[in-house]
């Protein structure tokens, strides 16, 4: 596979390459913002589950303009693991579950609450889709949590979901803070895809809600005959596609050279990874230096369930191996 065939398989990673995103998200964010012109009157923004940074770079872009631009709008990004800097954009290395983190991005706000708070947070799925949509809502769950220690009344919330079986359940829990809610599929988002977004605007929390990080939404308690409702009675989430036949389809395959569009040229990934943890697996492949199984093993099963020692591989070779093939399981 050519450097260029990921190119032509998706456009919008493509574009993000082109105009200096640093994931294709960024368009999932734009698009959002199209239909729901979430940034007007926004001047305090928190994107949690930041990593790598391609909403905190819409944020920055839209709030605050070029670099020399005087602006008063304050971005915090909010990740456990760090990225690489964004002008404009405060990091905090931090958890979303911990109230020192809400403390440290009320401190950045200088005591104030924030307008906006967006997550595109999502964890490594499985595959097994039950899985991922409960771990998901869990996700979604802890980053409304602390969007209630930072959000200001009438505010904005904005994050992924993966829409299943249990959806109007993460919907009911999030109509108990917010009057409007909806369920919104990006242009940019795949068809293919369970994920989705939901946009929740004009925070009111319960009277006398007191935020804590006891994490009361994550009791399980739940009502067990909330799915079971039917006719007038059964709650139907709003959903909405955006888009129509114009734009890009993010399932198809397009050429490289686009209609109307300036030549292809290659572009490399805005940012690479800071430190990936297969980073010496990579060096050592590229060198040459992974351990190779010997002519015999590949060719005869072994018949023994005694386990084996490599034969020419040294410690550093063969922790860089077992990083390689974790990576391709993923």
């Amino acid at each position: 596979m050519g450097r260029s065939s990921k190119d032509k398989r998706d456009v919008y990673y493509r574009r993000a390459k082109e105009e200096g995103w640093r994931a294709r998200s960024a368009y999932k964010l734009l698009q959002i913002n199209e239909d729901f012109d979430i940034f007007t009157g926004v001047s305090r923004v928190v994107d949690l589950c930041a990593a790598p940074g391609s909403w905190s770079q819409v944020l920055a872009k839209s709030l605050r303009g070029p670099p020399d631009s005087p602006t008063d709008a304050k971005i915090v990004a909010v990740d456990l693991q760090a990225m690489a800097p964004i002008h404009g954009v405060v990091q905090l290395q931090g958890d979303i579950t911990k109230k020192s983190t809400a403390e440290g991005i009320i401190s950045h706000f200088e005591g104030e609450q924030a307008d906006l708070v967006v997550c595109d947070g999502a964890p490594d799925v499985t595959g097994l889709h039950d899985i991922d949509e409960y771990i998901q809502a869990q996700l979604l769950l802890a980053a409304l949590n602390i969007t209630t220690h930072v959000l200001k009344k009438g505010g904005t919330f904005v994050a992924k979901i993966f829409r299943g079986k249990d959806v109007t359940l993460l919907y009911s829990q999030l109509k108990i803070f917010f009057p409007d809610v909806s369920v919104f599929k990006p242009r940019s988002s795949r068809n293919s895809s369970i994920e989705a977004f939901v946009v929740c605007q004009g925070y009111k929390p319960p009277e006398g809600y007191v935020p804590n990080m006891s994490n009361p939404l994550l009791d399980q308690q739940y009502d067990l005959d909330l799915n079971s409702l039917e006719g007038p009675n059964r709650v139907i989430v709003p959903f909405l596609a955006c888009g129509d036949l114009s734009g890009f389809d993010s399932d198809m395959t397009y050429p490289l050279q686009l209609e109307g569009a300036s030549g292809y040229s290659y572009h490399p990934p805005t940012q690479a990874p800071i430190n990936p943890p297969y980073k010496d697996a990579c060096v050592l492949k590229k060198t040459d230096q992974l351990a190779k199984p010997s002519s015999s093993q590949q060719h005869q099963p072994s018949l023994s369930c005694e386990a084996t020692e490599p034969q020419a591989a040294d410690s550093s070779t063969q922790e860089a191996t077992h990083q390689l093939d974790a990576l391709t399981i993923q």
